[in-house]
């Protein structure tokens, strides 16, 4: 590929969208992970309760569930796309701005159900993004401008993890939830400025051909063996990092470092590598295809599990000892590695799975293959506390290297080095 064709695909419009598409994603995401977190505690909230506030997250993960719903029906006017996000944005301004009415002391079930909704609606406004991105790049385009959606996607969480967080000292907390759903209207704006998409194929007739074609198709155009072995690999390639990662914060801690060393050091050691990653991974995608970075990303993904298991046989031992002072050059190599390896599996990730969706039934297809991708991070975050609690930080370092090597395996089947791309 020329540089040319490089240099067209980075800048025209459709990267622009598909940077609007990551900021409108994330940033209600954001807001339940980073933002009421740190309101409820500050407003004295206990931390048991706060845990349980997690699990408000599960509609990201059966978002599947009702996509379909979202394929057969479409508000008029606006499109099959358009219409649906315009909805589910507008939805998520009135459920970010009202959460800062009520107090966490004397309303704690009215926030839930209004956590709820953000979740419900953020998960169902990603279902048509992605849908959305699909539909419009070319399948030269799906690395770069997935990168681009996954940039954006994290950058967006600056406003509710650190505008947002400054704005609460000098704000009372309905005004800040108020200026942080205001953000969403540039998600509203670029909805009404892009055109629909133009579809392969008419909505489906009828719900139960909305909910069973996707799957047929899928299974049809793969066969059954073939496409098992994509939807494993779909689990699997990110097993062993998500898992390296679940705890990042408490081990950092079990390592000696302060709140503050993990809060200055983690934030700029873990944000602009994964960006810069991701970014250059989705250049790399458009010059050597997609299956060579599944190969190539994938091996950065795994060697930086062993970065975790270096930190802590360096300062495991030395830990509470007097004197120890843990290297903050150290840690911070580590975080950047490894969000390297993060922004880079995740972008071609992201691709892989919209080369392997079909334009004629984005919208479910997706959302499923997306949502698989997601239970490997919801499953091990319940299990690896009590790992850590019976093997230690550098065995059970090492069985998250060990698991990540079954996706790697499946690369063979899937994406071999020398394929066409058309193997998913």
């Amino acid at each position: 590929m020329t540089h040319e064709t490089v240099r067209e695909a980075v800048f025209n419009r459709r990267m622009l969208i598909c940077i609007g598409t990551g900021f409108a994603s994330g940033m209600p995401y954001f807001v339940l992970v980073q933002l009421v977190p740190a309101w409820l505690r500050s407003e004295g909230v206990d931390l048991a309760t706060i845990g349980i506030f997690a699990l408000l997250g599960l509609p990201y993960t059966w978002k599947f569930l009702w996509s379909p719903l979202m394929e057969r029906y479409a508000f008029p006017i606006l499109g099959r796309r358009r219409g649906w996000m315009l909805v589910m944005q507008l939805l998520l301004i009135v459920c970010i701005g009202a959460l800062g009415m009520f107090s966490p002391q004397f309303s704690i079930l009215t926030i839930a159900a209004l956590c709820l909704g953000v979740a419900f609606f953020s998960a169902s406004q990603d279902i048509v993004l992605d849908a959305f991105r699909r539909e419009i790049l070319p399948d030269r385009e799906l690395g770069l401008g997935n990168s681009f959606y996954a940039n954006a996607y994290r950058i967006s969480g600056l406003i509710p993890g650190s505008l947002s967080l400054i704005l609460s000292d000098h704000l009372a907390w309905n005004q800040v939830f108020w200026v942080t759903a205001a953000f969403m209207l540039i998600a509203v704006f670029m909805t009404l400025a892009v055109d629909e998409p133009k579809h392969p194929a008419a909505r489906p007739g009828t719900l139960r051909d909305a909910i069973v074609l996707p799957f047929v198709e899928f299974f049809n155009r793969n066969g059954v063996k073939h496409a098992l072995l994509v939807l494993a690999f779909m689990f699997l390639y990110k097993l062993g990092d998500n898992m390296a990662t679940a705890l990042a914060t408490p081990y950092y801690l079990d390592m000696g470092y302060s709140k503050t060393d993990i809060g200055i050091v983690a934030k700029n050691a873990g944000l602009w590598p994964a960006a810069i990653g991701g970014f250059f991974g989705g250049l790399l995608i458009v010059r050597i295809g997609i299956n060579k970075c599944l190969w190539i990303f994938g091996v950065v993904q795994f060697l930086s599990i062993f970065g975790f298991m270096i930190l802590s046989e360096v300062n495991g031992d030395l830990v509470g000892t007097p004197g120890f002072n843990p290297s903050l050059w150290l840690l911070a190599v580590v975080i950047a590695f490894e969000y390297l390896g993060v922004g880079l599996g995740t972008a071609v990730l992201i691709a892989f799975l919209a080369r392997t969706t079909s334009k004629l039934h984005t919208a479910t297809q997706f959302a499923l293959f997306s949502a698989l991708t997601l239970l490997p991070r919801t499953l091990v975050n319940a299990s690896t506390g009590f790992l850590v609690e019976s093997m230690g930080w550098t065995n059970f370092f090492l069985l998250c290297a060990a698991l990540a090597i079954p996706g790697m395996l499946l690369l063979f089947a899937v994406a071999p080095w020398s394929g066409n791309g058309e193997e998913a």
